[in-house]
């Protein structure tokens, strides 16, 4: 299955490329952007050139960011190919609701990616809790943007979700492994006094269950991240630490396979897709996105000192 890779950024390189290498159903044909290139694979400056000259490539894998994203999608979906979305898989609710539409349309698959619903330990965290009463459950997602994101002034600008671009990934874990539907009732946003995204946020969730569900996620750790969600039940406690990748029950270590931050998401990404496109179906949960949309409607904003990197 032949792919091009649209965007040969940071993630491309750190994971999108070595992931599709080592799928043996998967050969990366072709790449397309402005400034960057993958040694040995054909280059083009934009996508429109790319599918002019490869009709062969048949899928197509857009990591640029969620602001520039759109066109692409639909020019890769209106020519009949396979279209795959880093996360988030838009700018807005409304674009990523046109492409599903289209794809429909024109038969051709679209997946949705949230890479750390792919981490080791997220499934095991899932079945512990689907027969459990929660209690109370928090997330607890800290980073440095510098160390994570540097120099990227993409994020800071409208569109690029600030601390939602990780944060979002805590959301994509919360609701793959909750039991039922949440919904955000509260939410306070720290913006940069001199950026359009905030650098920080805590949001508050309403659960039918009865469950104190909350979020709270900032850029300005130093050191090491902290991507823990901690979850009280009537049947004990449990970590879900390192970005999903290790879980412990009151304080013991359940076993999962490969429990390395990332180590394993991006493959697994790769091996749905490849699912998805030889059954002809698509994948696109916009749940975690639907949370990150409320936080920007419901939230309270605060403003703090100006960000440079």
């Amino acid at each position: 299955m032949k792919i091009a890779l649209v965007g040969v950024g940071k993630i491309a390189r750190d994971q999108h490329i070595p992931a599709i290498a080592g799928h043996e159903g998967l050969t990366l044909a072709a790449t397309a952007s402005r400034n960057a290139s993958v040694e040995g694979v054909e280059a083009h400056t934009d996508l429109a050139s790319l599918l002019e000259a490869r009709p062969d490539i048949g899928v197509i894998s857009l990591c640029t960011p969620p602001q520039y994203r759109y066109a692409d999608a639909r020019l890769a979906l209106e020519a009949g190919r396979h279209v795959m979305l880093e996360k988030p898989p838009g700018a807005t609710l409304s674009e990523v609701h046109d492409l599903i539409d289209l794809a429909r349309k024109s038969g051709v698959t679209l997946f949705a990616t949230w890479h750390s619903r792919h981490a080791a330990a997220v499934s095991a965290a899932r079945d512990w809790l689907a027969d459990k009463t929660i209690r109370s459950l928090e997330v607890t997602w800290h980073e440095d943007v510098r160390y994570w994101h540097p120099g990227q002034e993409w994020i800071w600008e409208a569109g690029g979700l600030g601390v939602f671009d990780p944060g979002i990934n805590a959301l994509s874990i919360l609701t793959a492994i909750y039991p039922r539907a949440l919904h955000l009732s509260n939410a306070t946003l720290t913006f940069p006094e001199n950026r359009d995204t905030p650098i920080a946020a805590r949001l508050s969730f309403a659960d039918p269950g009865g469950a104190e569900v909350s979020a709270d996620f900032d850029w300005r750790k130093e050191g090491d991240p902290a991507w823990d969600i901690r979850i009280s039940t009537d049947a004990g406690e449990a970590v879900l630490s390192e970005g999903g990748a290790k879980l412990h029950v009151d304080g013991n270590r359940l076993e999962t396979p490969e429990a390395d931050a990332l180590g394993g998401e991006y493959p697994g990404l790769y091996a749905r897709l490849h699912d998805l496109v030889s059954r002809g179906e698509s994948d696109v949960d916009l749940s975690p996105m639907v949370h990150v949309a409320d936080a920007f409607t419901l939230g309270r904003r605060l403003t703090t000192d100006p960000f440079q990197f």
